[in-house]
């Protein structure tokens, strides 16, 4: 007896905790997700959310980190409009990522076909491409990248088998900007590996129908790889775009932090560095320069965006 009334307690309450309103039942829903996501929302407002909203208010005053702020207004962002390096600096930035993006994009989707055509030993080929993406950006292959375009460096050294006596690549005004595109291409491990991951979701049977039907290697790729790739394509664009934005490291270490020779590598990033920590510091003055770097990203972004209805195509 004692078992069948435990089992009609279990029962009701059973259907009493079914007949609870649904709206409780969703609110112990949320206050779980949210707990799981407190971690996280922790780190966005100290680390994220919390030094923008400063940096923003420093944006519109006058501050060196030795005194306290002065209010300015939008004195910051008139000086901005009269600086000629800060112009300089964006039309540096501008043409190295309006130049490397494409070719790195192009580069990386030309090896992630190769490799996606089933080749033996393809884990060790996709980690040897993917290892540039990893260390291109670290000081170490910045320095490598110095000594290799040196005047007495390895490119030098090649050409002067043919008799050619190259010029000093790094420090040529003409030639130092091309140096930081090609290591930025070098680094296309990154989107490949994407790339891969996207060619091999594309169904076989689109390939067979169009072998049947005689098309050739090449017209399958431009009728039926590229449009269903292009999702793929479009995210990468946004990506590349918005790191080849934010760029410093390679810049700082190839130009010995001056931006030369002749500002010819004066990408905006290490601009604004100079302005924040160089004598006199300028927090405020840089920390506007921020903001406006923030504002041609999220314009950039958003011209991706708008555009994208024109050439990428969802399969739905």
């Amino acid at each position: 007896m004692s078992s069948l009334g435990e089992l009609r307690t279990l029962a009701k309450r059973t259907k009493a905790e079914r007949g609870q309103p649904k709206a409780r039942r969703k609110h112990r829903e949320n206050k779980a997700g949210f707990f799981f996501l407190l971690p996280w929302l922790i780190g966005f407002f100290v680390f994220t959310g919390g030094p923008m909203l400063v940096s923003l208010y420093l944006a519109f005053t006058n501050y060196n980190l030795l005194q306290p702020p002065e209010w300015a207004g939008f004195g910051n962002f008139v000086r901005m409009w009269e600086d000629q390096r800060l112009w300089k600096s964006l039309e540096v930035t501008f043409l190295y990522v309006f130049v490397s993006v494409p070719f790195l994009l192009v580069l990386a989707l030309a090896v992630a076909v190769l490799l996606d055509k089933g080749m033996r030993g393809l884990p060790i080929y996709r980690s040897v491409f993917y290892l540039p993406s990893l260390m291109g950006g670290s000081v170490a292959i910045a320095i490598l990248w110095r000594q290799v375009f040196g005047y007495d460096g390895l490119i030098n050294g090649l050409l002067g088998f043919f008799g050619i006596q190259g010029p000093g690549w790094v420090a040529h005004p003409d030639y130092a900007l091309g140096t930081l595109i090609v290591l930025n291409i070098w680094t296309f491990g990154s989107p490949m590996v994407i790339f891969l991951a996207g060619l091999r979701q594309i169904p076989d049977m689109y390939y067979e129908a169009a072998g049947v039907d005689g098309a050739s290697k090449l017209r399958q790729f431009f009728t039926i790889t590229l449009p269903l790739l292009t999702p793929i394509i479009f995210f990468n664009l946004v990506l590349q775009v918005i790191f080849a934005f934010q760029n410093f490291t390679q810049a700082y270490v190839v130009s010995g932090g001056t931006g030369g020779p002749s500002d010819s590598t004066l990408f905006y990033t290490l601009y604004l560095y100079q302005q924040a920590f160089n004598t006199p510091m300028q927090m405020g003055y840089a920390s506007a320069m921020a903001w406006l770097l923030v504002l041609f990203i999220g314009a950039l972004t958003a011209l991706n965006f708008w555009l994208s209805k024109y050439w990428v195509f969802y399969d739905d």
